[in-house]
């Protein structure tokens, strides 16, 4: 029997779960105030479709197995995982995962696809089953990323984290447990840090966007995807690791090279940004760009999955 997404908002990220469910084989069902939604999101799955016969689709993945309704209490009307994906304002999240927990059966997870808030925060007027409303944030685009982080809230029960877990496994995502709650989460947290620095970099006429995504690109990035960040340095030690990497390079952390705020988005710094960015785009279409990325992630996951976490006998931690 197949199993059966509940997407409520269909935006970017909305739309990305849709086509990585359908993906998967799962029914989905879809709400969306606005009347151009189910235009809107079909035409992204078709966008997105080739990209996912790349990686291979289950048995039964299908468009087709998309359903829009007219109300949040048919959409979630037995469903087995639950997603929401409303604009980032706290009080119109609340509202909704309110009358989500009111409405679906009390053992069903819902995961809402914050990038920011804490889960406690968003249970906080779900009164029915409060505890199974987790952050589940995953990263764009949805359907190709593997990554869901999994926060639970004062209300949550361990048990329920499991249940969510085996869930996003099941859509083939790589679920991380985020051990406490805490805004933004872990990967935010750290791609917010890098951004703060690139952007005083272009604001102090350091470097320019092409530049800075360069070094990222061509430098920190290649290591990064296949070790992260810790590993990376640990063989920045040599033979002795992490260890000797810290006695070398640790004192070097107390130098005044990077800065904790952001600058003032001034109207120069944004104009700077924003040149540089559409220099970099060369006139390109963003859909062009959404393809260009889409082909080489495909190719960069069949890479990571030969070398990481199967050869270093991580499966199943993540």
């Amino acid at each position: 029997m197949s199993q059966r997404l509940a997407v409520i908002g269909t935006g970017v990220i909305g739309n990305g779960w849709i086509a990585r469910a359908l993906s998967r084989g799962w029914d989905v069902v879809a709400f969306d105030p606005d009347p151009e939604a189910p235009v809107r999101t079909r035409a992204f799955v078709a966008g997105a479709w080739g990209s996912l016969e790349k990686l291979g689709l289950a048995e039964g993945a299908s468009p087709e197995r998309l359903t829009f309704v007219d109300s949040l209490e048919a959409a979630v009307a037995g469903a087995d995982l639950i997603q929401e994906n409303v604009p980032e304002r706290l009080p119109l999240k609340q509202e909704i995962l309110a009358a989500i927990d009111a409405a679906a059966e009390d053992q069903v997870v819902i995961g809402s696809s914050t990038s920011g808030f804490k889960p406690s925060d968003l249970q906080l007027n779900c009164t029915r089953a409060p505890g199974r409303v987790v952050v589940a944030h995953p990263f764009n685009p949805v359907y190709l990323l593997p990554l869901v982080e999994l926060v639970g809230g004062e209300a949550t029960e361990p048990v329920q984290v499991e249940r969510a877990r085996a869930l996003y496994q099941a859509l083939a995502m790589r679920p991380l447990v985020v051990r406490r709650e805490i805004e933004g989460h872990i990967a935010d947290r750290l791609m917010e840090a890098l951004w703060r620095e690139a952007l005083h970099l272009v604001n102090d006429g350091v470097a320019t966007t092409e530049e800075i995504d360069a070094a990222v690109v061509y430098g920190c990035g290649l290591r990064w995807s296949l070790m992260g960040t810790f590993l990376t340095f640990h063989l920045a030690g040599g033979e002795q690791g992490m260890r000797h990497m810290l006695e070398q390079f640790g004192p070097a952390l107390k130098l005044p090279w990077t800065r904790l705020e952001a600058p003032e988005l001034t109207d120069e710094l944004i104009d700077r940004v924003v040149e540089g960015c559409e220099h970099q785009a060369a006139g390109r279409p963003v859909a062009e760009l959404d393809r260009r990325r889409d082909d080489f992630l495909v190719a960069l996951l069949d890479l990571v999955q030969k070398y990481w976490p199967e050869a270093e006998g991580l499966e199943g931690r993540i």
